[in-house]
């Protein structure tokens, strides 16, 4: 019988497979959007609606995508998948950073160095032109494949002619506004890649480098000291030996008091007063005392003080060189003697405090960072010609040779490194182009303008805050060919630097025609007219300036290349959205140039995330064997399962991805395929939601309590998008499912099953369950994009909205407001109250011997719920028995919850397999007359 019986149910039947075969499948589904147009389809459905605009940062064109290309770019699609169910249209034009050092590195070591040095320019950008638009297309296949929707035919690249021209636009209005200059100054100089860099071209490592101890020999007597004439010495600290030759200054703080060490010998060293006896222990003075003045005190003295008298320079004071005492606020006195040795040429900050005091700057070493040969200041020793590393040792054992090391040791500290090369960089004056960060204002407008943008996280705006506070000028210029050049001309009969409004008016409308490569290639005078004339001296005699633009400047100018100059966008953009180390990087030069050109910052919001690691919380690196290839995982897992990790995660931080976490990651994917799997195994042909839903005022008890639920979640999921939580939408859901698979879906599998096809009660159920897979697929469509466009082919019609493909759908519209389903929230809560109590208490039973079928509706329950719960469920007339899926529940108020299991009454129904008092052909009645029924029809 039991058979015939399975006939007359309405087993769950679905053309949805359970089995995903993601990657075999997806591949398939890209095709058909891409023969749809389906990006194209999504601007056309929302045209004439109010915008939002994500703006793309360019990745770099260098090689494949990595795990987090991967993150940014799905999350980055999520967001915009979200905002286009809203209504907004989302034009998004993905972009690539195509000039700058890598990719010129990447073809100077395909050709060698030696070939390539011997490469005109207009080869060496033919050659990088090549290799940067080869990288674009690899990457722009990656990118397609994760289901990122775009318009990838048309994307933005940094070395187009437009996009040339604009790099000069902004250029121009900046330095019209007086902001850029040309001058000789300390910069980060790579001497493998031969060019300057700014602070976002640098990473820090840790090295160990020889600090030494270096008393020098004052030509000058402070006030109080004439008794220690040729015997008064000032006792400096550097982890740097190999800058003494360019040494100008000692810097001291201004503040802090000085006193002098009497040794035995009867020379006295001057140190900080703060640091005395420290260095006395750490140089081996014993037997020291503090110098007396000619009235018999201690001598002290501050900085301010001291500042004019001068010393015999360490190394070629013999020459009769001599440096000066000046002060800076920046000396500290944590360590060393309180008193630094300044060489302006080789750090900013000897630098500025230079120029307070009319200090010259003397650059001794080369772009090879060898020091000269030739003659000149800071030139000549025994190091002559060699590396500045290689340097270190002589120059220290020409020190102890002469009697003024006092101490060398090793210390290991933060240095520098070139961002692509990875070498140690040095700091080198040479000259440079600037943009000012105070001449202007800029620093002031850049941080008026950030306390304007919203930030996610909000506490990011302090970073990049105190990048802007911090921040020395911008050093724009760049000694390399693959970029956009500065153009600027020299005259070859005068000397004179030109730039002016006809020179940049002229290059921009060339670039605009021809692209930057024409500078390379074309005479000036065919293009400047009258402009290449010198204005000093009159001479026709121009040499083109060979710098080219900071990559970060090419980059920033982004929001007026594309938002200003693409139609479908709009300047400022809604949002920017790369990871954290942006904020020295993109999210600078975009703010830098877009303040300078129109003192406005280009975004109104700003997403900053962290970097992908592996599970143990490493950098992913080749080395370690511990890279995850998104392409990889889109050909073995599929790349929804990689869109659901992105989802999981908390990207404001840095966050860990391997094989087993994304194996994770798999199994919740398969929760939530097999719950719309489901859901729709009851209501694929089965259920008409335009003709067959219940009104909600019809609906069961529980039904409504069970929607109400629903709504909630997808008002918080709602919220998390709203708020780029993407962690909190895919925890909410997922919660949410398990809820689902453990309650009412279990619950109401009685009703589905076993009830009437056609039946109110199954239609009550069928609604709901209509309800909650339509906000599932809306909900879940910006992150499983691929799943989701799977799941629109077996929706009921009217769920479908009309629609072929998932991402035009419109957001979840929920049946019920958030005022009437916080009514129904409390009767919710107390229904899984008891329902939790009731399994706790099965399992005691069970576990007792007390009941002994392992069947949930071979039991029956007595529940005690305190007075206010009571009334609440009293109010809501539910049935417990369906919630708690067991035969019969008895409710009764007492002090608190408590719910007792007993084994149930009467017998197991033949059909449904509920405990009932069943009739003679041995079935409950409500199953009988289905089978009746049935047997009629």
């Amino acid at each position: 019988m039991a058979n015939e019986y399975k006939k007359t149910t309405n087993l769950p039947r679905t053309g949805f497979p359970m089995r995903a075969s993601l990657a075999q499948n997806e591949p398939k589904r890209l095709a058909l959007w891409n023969q749809n147009a389906l990006y194209e389809l999504l601007m056309k459905k929302n045209e004439g609606h109010e915008k939002f605009v994500l703006h793309d940062g360019p990745p770099y064109a260098n090689g494949p995508i990595h795990l987090g290309h991967a993150q940014n770019k799905i999350s980055k699609d999520i967001i915009n998948r979200y905002k286009a169910m809203r209504g907004f249209q989302t034009p998004y034009i993905p972009g690539w950073d195509c000039h700058g050092q890598p990719i010129e590195h990447k073809v100077e070591e395909m050709l060698g160095t030696e070939k390539f040095n011997a490469l005109p320019t207009e080869k060496i950008r033919e050659l990088c032109r090549k290799m940067a638009v080869e990288q674009v297309d690899t990457q722009r296949q990656g990118f397609k494949r994760l289901g990122v929707l775009a318009k990838w035919d048309d994307p933005y690249l940094t070395y187009t002619p437009d996009y040339d021209a604009t790099d000069i636009e902004i250029f121009k209005a900046i330095f019209d506004k007086g902001a850029v200059y040309r001058g000789t100054k300390p910069v980060h100089w790579c001497t493998h890649c031969h060019t300057a860099l700014a602070e976002a071209e640098i990473e820090y490592h840790d090295v160990t480098s020889m600090a030494i101890f270096v008393r020098f020999e004052l030509t000058s007597v402070p006030e109080g000291l004439e008794a220690y004439v040729g015997k008064t010495w000032v006792d400096i600290w550097t982890t740097t030996p190999w800058t003494l030759p360019a040494d100008e200054a000692v810097i001291l703080h201004p503040e802090a008091t000085y006193v002098a060490l009497e040794l035995s010998d009867g020379h006295v060293e001057i140190v900080a007063e703060a640091l005395a006896q420290k260095c006395a222990e750490k140089f081996g003075y014993d037997s020291y005392t503090l110098a007396k003045d000619s009235s018999g005190n201690t001598w002290k003295k501050t900085g301010v003080e001291l500042a004019g008298n001068t010393y015999k320079q360490p190394i070629f004071g013999e020459q009769g060189r001599e440096g000066a005492f000046i002060y800076a606020d920046y000396v500290t006195l944590d360590d060393g003697t309180g008193v630094v040795h300044s060489a302006p040429g080789h750090g900013v900050d000897d630098y500025n405090a230079g120029v307070k005091f009319d200090i010259p700057q003397t650059m001794p070493v080369d772009d090879d960072g060898h020091f000269f040969t030739g003659e000149g200041p800071g030139t000549g020793g025994p190091f002559s010609g060699m590396e500045v590393n290689e340097a270190n040792p002589v120059i220290v054992e020409w020190l102890r040779e002469r009697g003024v090391l006092i101490l060398a040791e090793d210390i290991t500290h933060s240095y520098p490194h070139c961002w692509r090369c990875k070498n140690p960089v040095i700091f080198r004056a040479t000259s440079q182009w600037f943009v000012s960060m105070d001449k202007t204002n800029l620093r002031q407008e850049a941080l008026d303008e950030l306390s304007k943008v919203a930030f996610y996280p909000a506490n990011a705006v302090k970073r990049i805050g105190s990048m802007v506070e911090g921040r020395p000028d911008w050093c724009i210029s760049r000694q390399r060919n693959w970029g956009v050049p500065i153009p600027a001309y020299t005259c070859e009969d005068c000397g004179e630097t030109i730039i002016n409004d006809d020179t940049l008016d002229a290059v921009i409308k060339l670039f605009r025609a021809k692209g930057s490569d024409a500078w390379f290639t074309d005479d000036p005078a065919s293009y400047l007219g009258d402009a290449c004339t010198c204005p000093q001296c009159g001479g026709h005699h121009l040499k083109a300036n060979k710098d080219i633009l900071d990559v970060w400047w090419d980059s920033g100018v982004s929001h007026t290349a594309v938002c200003k100059h693409r139609p479908e966008l709009r300047f400022p953009a809604d949002m920017y959205l790369e990871g954290s180390d942006q904020h020295r990087g993109w999210f600078m030069s975009s703010l830098m140039t877009s303040v300078g050109a129109y003192d406005m910052a280009p975004y109104k919001a700003v997403v900053s995330q962290g970097f992908t690691l592996d599970g143990q919380g490493r950098k992913m690196s080749k080395s370690l064997g511990n890279v995850i290839d998104p392409n990889k995982v889109c050909a073995e897992r599929g790349a929804d399962v990689l869109r659901l990790w992105v989802a999981s995660v908390d990207t404001s931080n840095d966050v860990p991805c391997d094989d087993a976490i994304l194996a994770q990651v798999g199994d919740a994917y398969r929760r939530f395929r097999n719950t719309i799997r489901f859901l729709l195994g009851e209501l694929e042909g089965q259920f008409n939601p335009a003709t067959d839903a219940v009104p909600v005022a019809k609906l069961t008890a529980y039904d409504r309590l069970v929607l109400a639920r629903m709504c909630e979640v997808h008002d918080v999921v709602t919220e998390a998008y709203e708020g780029y939580r993407f962690n909190n939408v895919f925890r909410v859901l997922y919660d949410y499912i398990i809820e689902l698979s453990n309650g009412y879906l279990n619950a109401t599998k009685d009703r589905m099953y076993c009830d009437a096809a056609d039946s109110e009660s199954r239609r009550c159920a069928q609604t709901v369950w209509a309800e909650i897979l339509s906000m599932l697929v809306h909900d879940l469509q910006p992150i499983l994009v691929y799943t989701t466009d799977e799941a629109m082919e077996f929706l009921p019609e009217s769920l479908r909205e009309g629609q072929k493909f998932a991402a035009l759908l419109d957001w979840y519209q929920a049946p019920l407001t958030r005022l009437e389903y916080e009514k129904l929230l409390p009767a919710y809560q107390v229904l899984s109250d008891a329902r939790a109590a009731y399994t706790k208490a099965y399992e005691t039973a069970l576990e007792a011997g007390e009941i002994t079928e392992k069947t949930t509706q071979a039991t029956r329950a007595e529940v005690v719920l305190p007075a206010e719960a009571f009334q609440c469920v009293n109010d809501a007339d539910v049935d417990f028995a369906e919630v708690f899926v067991c035969s019969a529940v008895t409710v009764s108020e007492g002090a608190e919850l408590a719910v007792s299991v007993f084994l149930a009454d009467g017998e197991r129904c033949d059909r449904c397999w509920n405990w009932r008092n069943l009739g003679e052909d041995h079935l409950c009645h409500r199953c009988h007359e289905v089978v009746a029924q049935s047997t009629i029809e």
